[in-house]
């Protein structure tokens, strides 16, 4: 059985949650070929330097400046994604009549799927969430993405069948056009959630910085993290979230830079900070709550579906949360004085059961 998968190219995030799905089908007796990027192509390598990568559309995404401005710049450039999806549709027809592809598996790329080979679409965010001003808008943006689903033969979400799960009502929707099932948290930590301890304090003062997201969002946080962090008492730790340039790593004030850190030295990270301090981003959230990390997340601006998730964990006391236009160092001493915890993921074996079934 041979196996196209094809994560979405909007930050690392939907390549790292595809690592499991890979590990999986391999475990399998798969053959799996991964489409990439530029921007995901040297993380794939390290983790799979045995899977042949073939180089995919990118969607080529640069938020604008102001998270403000997101829903009018999607309108701008509605016709730009339009056309990304018809061209990687072309794309994914055209590869599985040459290299013959018996199934077809995309993480939230709305055209990649093919009439000739059996078409998996994986997404947590079934529901498209509006800031409360438009939210009437929701309903609408629900059965644009099932008229995209329904190109596909089934649909996989990343989380747990029970309201609420992880994503909230980002994941649970009712109804769906195409058969629909929940394959449990994936995330390329698990098997490693042991690497490393930290030592349970609440000083709050031993803090790893995640930097994630595209551009300019990316750099933004980049450079708030650096100022505030450089006024917080303590040795931290910042990954800026670069695999492509590497895993050189320096020392500026009480912090260390790491370009990149490779999975296990990720995992020992994270399990020895007091703190972890992120955007929040679905993919970040599952990769946390399988290492136990204690959380701080600052949805990217303009990403509304983030603020919707940081807001539920939040209230839920899963995890503390600073809007990015109040991420300043007084915001983050008081957010290290909330007691909160992600829960750990259930043991089921939703994921491999899905595979096996599959294939």
């Amino acid at each position: 059985m041979k196996v196209f998968v094809a994560p979405l190219d909007w930050g690392l995030g939907h390549a790292t949650r595809c690592v499991p799905v890979i590990r999986e089908f391999l475990r399998n007796g798969a053959e799996v070929e991964i489409a990439v990027v530029p921007a995901n192509a040297a993380f794939f390598r390290e983790v799979f330097p045995e899977v042949r990568q073939r180089i995919a559309p990118s969607y080529n995404i640069v938020y604008p400046k102001h998270g403000f401005n997101m829903g009018l710049w999607l309108l701008k450039k509605s016709s730009h994604l339009n056309a990304v999806i018809r061209y990687e549709h072309r794309y994914a027809e055209e590869m599985v009549e040459r290299h013959g592809y018996d199934i077809v598996f995309s993480d939230n790329r709305f055209g990649f799927y093919s009439t000739r080979a059996h078409s998996v679409y994986m997404t947590h965010q079934r529901r498209i969430a509006f800031p409360p001003a438009l939210s009437t808008l929701e309903g609408i943006g629900i059965r644009w993405h099932n008229s995209l689903m329904k190109k596909f033969d089934e649909v996989w979400v990343p989380d747990v069948e029970g309201f609420p799960g992880y994503a909230g009502a980002l994941s649970h929707v009712e109804g769906c056009p195409v058969p629909l099932r929940y394959v449990g948290l994936l995330s390329r930590f698990a098997g490693l959630e042991t690497l490393g301890s930290g030592d349970g304090s609440t000083s709050g003062r031993n803090v790893l910085a995640i930097v994630s997201g595209v551009e300019p969002a990316r750099t933004q946080f980049e450079t708030a993290l650096r100022q505030i962090l450089a006024q917080v008492p303590g040795e931290h730790v910042m990954v800026l979230g670069k695999p492509q340039k590497g895993t050189r790593s320096w020392k500026e004030g009480n912090v260390e830079f790491h370009n990149h850190l490779p999975t296990e030295e990720f995992a020992r990270a994270v399990r020895n900070a007091d703190w972890v301090i992120s955007r929040g981003g679905y993919s970040t959230v599952m990769d946390l709550a399988f290492l136990g990390a204690r959380c701080i997340f600052v949805p990217t601006p303009g990403q509304f579906e983030q603020t919707v998730l940081a807001r539920e964990l939040s209230s839920a006391g899963y995890a503390a949360y600073i809007p990015a236009h109040s991420f300043t160092a007084g915001a983050l001493e008081k957010a290290f004085q909330a007691k909160v915890a992600l829960p750990a993921p259930p043991r089921e074996d939703l994921l491999q059961a899905a595979v096996r079934e599959l294939l």
